[in-house]
C-alpha cells in the first residue's frame, strides 16, 4: 500500500504543546482513531499512512488548532468530538460553535456550547417559544436550559423561572418515602437546584426562592395555573402522560418561553402508557414557534466513557428492534 505523507504546522512551540497535550495524549488519541503514524518535527507534526487516514488526521488536527487559536481549552472529550465531526465532514467552523458564551455563573465562569448539537439547541431556545430538547443523559439539555433561563431573567426578559418534573420514579417508590409530595420529589429535583445555585450563587438563589421568583415544583402543582412572563422548564418529560403534557403546555401565558427536555429511551411510565413527550413531538412538529432538537451520543459532554456507554445502548436497542422486526 502506498503511503501518503503530510505535515500539520503549528504557529509556535507553545501552540504545538497545546496541540500535543500532556505527554502527547491528544496526538495519541488522534493516531489511534485514524490509524496514521505521527512524528513531531520542529513546530509541525508529520503524518503518514493511507490517504483516508491522513486526510482525517489533518482535518482533526486542523480543527483542534482552530480551537486553540480561539482561546479554547482542549481536553480528551473535545479531541474525541473533533474526530467524530471530522469523520462526518462537519468540523469546519468548530471554533465558532464552541466560542460563544451562553451564560456566566455567579463565580464568573463562562458557559459555552461544547458540541454542534448543543449550539443548535441553544439557538432553537433563543428563537422559538416552545422547544423540545430530546437526547441521552449528559448532553446538557437541562443545564443549558437553566443557563438560558437565568440569562433571560437577568436580562429582564422574564419575571420568573419555573422548573418542574413529573413525580415518576425510576424503580423507587415515592409512597414509601416520608413527608408530603414536595419533600418526596425534592431528591428528583436536585439537579435543577444545583444548576440554579451555580448560576445565581447560594445567597441570591435562596432569596429568589423565598420570594417565589424561582419555583421548583412537581408537575402536579402546575394544574389550574396560567404561567405568564416566565421561563418554564419541564425536565424528564418522557415520564409525562399525554394528559399531563397537554395540561403543562396549555399553562403557558403571555411573555413566556417553554423548554421541555427528556430522553425517550428512559421512559419509566407503567406499561401501556404512552409518553406525553413522544406524543407531543409528533403532533406539534409543524406548528410555528415550536421546534424539536435531537441530541445524540456525540453531544454527551460528561466523561468520554459516557459517550461510549450511550452508544453501546443505542446499538443494542437497534439490534433488538431488528430482531423483533424479523419475528413479525
Amino acid at each position: 500500500m502506498e503511503l501518503t505523507k503530510s505535515i500539520v504546522e503549528a504557529d509556535s512551540l507553545e501552540e504545538l504543546q497545546k496541540l500535543l497535550g500532556t505527554f502527547d495524549e491528544n496526538l495519541s488519541i488522534v493516531v489511534r482513531e485514524t490509524g496514521v503514524s505521527a512524528a513531531v518535527e520542529g513546530t509541525g507534526i508529520r503524518l503518514s499512512g493511507d490517504a483516508d487516514g491522513v486526510a482525517l488526521a489533518e482535518r482533526v488536527l486542523g480543527g483542534i488548532l482552530k480551537l486553540i487559536r480561539a482561546g479554547e481549552s482542549v481536553d480528551k472529550s473535545r479531541i474525541v468530538y473533533c474526530i467524530e465531526l471530522a469523520r462526518e465532514g462537519g468540523i469546519d467552523g468548530i471554533e465558532q460553535v464552541m466560542s460563544g458564551v451562553v451564560a456566566v455563573t455567579s463565580r464568573g465562569k463562562q458557559i459555552k456550547c461544547k458540541t454542534v448539537g448543543q449550539k443548535k439547541y441553544v439557538e432553537a431556545i433563543k428563537n422559538n417559544t416552545v422547544v423540545f430538547g430530546v437526547g441521552p443523559a449528559g448532553t446538557g439539555k437541562t443545564y443549558l436550559a437553566v443557563c438560558l433561563a437565568v440569562s433571560a431573567f437577568k436580562g429582564k426578559q422574564v419575571e420568573k423561572i419555573i422548573l418542574t418534573r413529573p413525580a415518576v420514579e425510576a424503580g423507587e417508590k415515592l409512597g414509601f418515602l416520608p413527608g408530603d409530595l414536595q419533600t418526596k420529589v425534592d431528591p428528583y429535583l436536585r439537579p435543577l437546584y444545583d444548576a440554579l445555585q451555580e448560576m445565581f450563587g447560594l445567597e441570591t438563589y435562596a432569596k429568589l426562592m423565598e420570594k417565589g421568583t424561582i419555583e421548583v415544583a412537581p408537575l402536579a402543582y402546575m394544574r389550574g395555573r396560567t404561567l405568564s412572563n416566565a421561563f418554564i422548564i419541564l425536565d424528564e418529560a418522557q415520564n409525562t402522560t399525554i394528559e399531563q403534557m397537554k395540561m403543562f403546555l396549555t399553562r403557558m401565558g403571555d411573555g413566556s418561553k417553554v423548554v421541555v427536555t427528556g430522553d425517550v429511551t428512559q421512559i419509566d411510565l407503567p406499561a401501556g402508557k404512552t409518553s406525553g413527550l413522544k406524543h407531543a413531538i409528533g403532533i406539534l412538529r409543524n406548528i410555528e414557534g415550536v421546534e424539536t432538537v435531537t441530541l445524540t451520543a456525540k453531544d454527551v459532554v460528561r466523561h468520554p466513557l459516557v459517550m461510549e456507554i450511550v452508544r453501546a445502548y443505542e446499538h443494542e436497542g437497534a439490534r433488538r428492534e431488528a430482531r423483533e422486526g424479523k419475528r413479525k
